[in-house]
């Protein structure tokens, strides 16, 4: 068993003490970070934040009330200027030293993030790994800032004069991110914004808002100046939706479901909007693939953090002529995935984020059974903890073929070779990622190009890892792209400047007219 059984606040190093004291019951309360100071909500209500290991409390957070969130957003307002003044070499060494400090801390983190979101240590360890990558890499981000020259003298209306094209920060940034990467994407959110000169308002999830709080305390002590980052918590439905629909805000970047990102659009008015929303991965393996490898990785991409991922592999579709070796060396590789309680070291899947959604995964696989698909493992659950699960023969009409799982199934669809793949594919309302098995240059791109996504990636499972390659949805799956330096992009405004060389007489003119 690993160290993380007791107490979080007795588990946290000195670093952090200004983020929490402990009540008369014995559960420590974590501030919130608001213009500068930590400190409760504005009326003192408070939600518990539990381990889905057991279910019991582990912290208390605040409760943030709308005027918690106005103060928030006035902060991240009046402090805009701060972060925008401070020369871009010097935020990449304010993120640098962030890394330097997450390395220091890490135990913190991996502890926090097994109690918080149930990950198995190797997870945890490698989501603040992740973190450390993404903001060594700030300085190629930055690039993407550095704007353009444009000389007029290629088209005729522009001769004489030349612009450039250079990129702003929009402003404020509402960062609302999930509880299945609780520090890396609210993380991966913050980086890009602070880094192009915004001003940021986070809202980390409900269910597991701890390491975004100690992560918020580490570029606090790297040197983000007071109100250009402030993090408030609570519930959704108060606080996001008071965030979201702030007039002061310029860009809100969102990623969750696709129902919340509906109501997110509805709540938002006009403004930017930077949505990852829900995915229905699919994986397809074909004749020629290499089965073992396509069993493996699909394994990998069906139970990794609990199936818990948007990028995660939701359908399997496996031409018919190989189904039966592929199912058999799947199987055989499933049951190298021991789920439990993730402080034991030898566990791979720990538990699903609480309990009601062990019980909506435990309804898509019921479904599926009751409408003729075969069990071959699992589906069973034990609190938050759903067994890793084979599903084979999955009809078209079962809900799980459509439906995000985000859970550990692995749900097996036979087709009769490519095209119906394709047309599966094309069927689903999401667009996120996919992935493809074979050993035929022509069929990988034909696939490639014919599936609706985001991305696709060839004889492995999808990954966007530290976002070093582009991802984002297509479809019902979300709207504009993530990465290093893409996220700038969707952060910043392109401003076109225009000089009239005329005066100075240094425009180029026409030698030859046409006739």
């Amino acid at each position: 068993m690993t160290k993380a059984s007791g107490n979080l606040a007795d588990l946290l190093s000195g670093t952090f003490d200004p983020l929490h004291k402990k009540a008369s019951d014995g559960i420590p309360l974590f501030n919130m970070y608001v213009d500068g100071s930590w400190s409760n909500s504005s009326d003192g209500a408070t939600v518990d934040v539990d381990t889905p290991i057991d279910n019991s409390i582990i912290a208390r957070v605040p409760q943030a009330s709308q005027r918690d969130v106005e103060r928030a957003v006035a902060s991240a307002h009046d402090n805009w200027q701060k972060i925008r003044d401070i020369p871009g070499i010097e935020r990449v060494e304010i993120f640098h030293l962030t890394a330097r400090l997450l390395q220091e801390h890490e135990e913190d983190f991996v502890n926090t993030l097994m109690l918080e979101a149930g990950k198995p240590p190797k997870d945890a360890a490698g989501e603040v790994h992740a973190v450390i990558d993404r903001l060594k890499l700030v300085m190629e981000e930055a690039r993407k800032i550095f704007g353009e020259y444009l000389p007029g003298d290629w088209s005729e209306d522009t001769l004489g004069k030349f612009a450039l094209v250079i990129r702003e920060p929009v402003g404020i940034v509402a960062a609302i991110s999930p509880f299945n990467y609780p520090l890396f994407i609210g993380a991966t959110k913050i980086i890009p914004a602070l880094l192009a000169g915004n001003a940021v308002v986070s809202k980390p999830s409900v269910e597991n808002p701890l390491s975004m709080l100690l992560f918020a305390r580490l570029l606090e002590k790297a040197g983000i100046p007071e109100g250009a980052l402030n993090v408030v918590t609570g519930s959704g439905g108060k606080v996001g939706e008071a965030l979201v629909s702030s007039d002061k805000v310029a860009l809100v970047t969102f990623t969750g479901s696709t129902e919340i990102g509906r109501r997110v659009v509805q709540a938002a008015g006009i403004k930017r909007l930077h949505l990852e929303l829900g995915g229905k991965g699919m994986a397809v393996v074909l004749d020629d693939a290499d089965l073992q490898l396509a069993a493996k990785r699909c394994v990998e991409g069906s139970l990794k953090n609990a199936g818990q991922r948007c990028d995660a592999i939701s359908a399997i579709l496996v031409v018919e002529s190989v189904a039966d070796r592929f199912v058999e060396l799947l199987v055989e590789e499933v049951d190298k995935w021991k789920a439990g309680d993730p402080r034991d070291e030898s566990v791979k899947v720990g538990p699903v984020i609480n309990s009601a959604a062990a019980e909506r995964i435990h309804g898509l696989v019921q479904d599926a059974v009751e409408k003729g698909a075969i069990l071959l493992k699992g589906g069973t659950y034990s609190g938050c903890t759903y067994a890793p699960t084979v599903l084979d023969k999955v009809p078209l009409t079962a809900r799980i073929a459509w439906e995000e799982t985000f859970g550990p199934v692995a749900t097996i669809m036979r087709v009769r070779d490519e095209d119906e793949a394709i047309m599966v594919g094309k069927e689903s309302r999401y667009g996120l990622d996919s992935c493809v098995f074979t050993n035929s240059f022509y069929k990988m791109w034909k696939m490639a190009k014919r599936l609706q996504v985001g991305e696709v990636t060839i004889n492995d499972l999808p990954r966007h890892g530290v976002g070093y390659f582009p991802f984002g949805g297509s479809k019902e799956s979300g709207v504009g792209r993530e990465g290093v330096g893409y996220s700038i992009d969707e952060m910043t405004n392109l401003k076109t400047i225009v000089f009239n060389l005329e005066p100075g007489q240094l425009g180029k003119t026409r030698r030859i007219h046409n006739m």
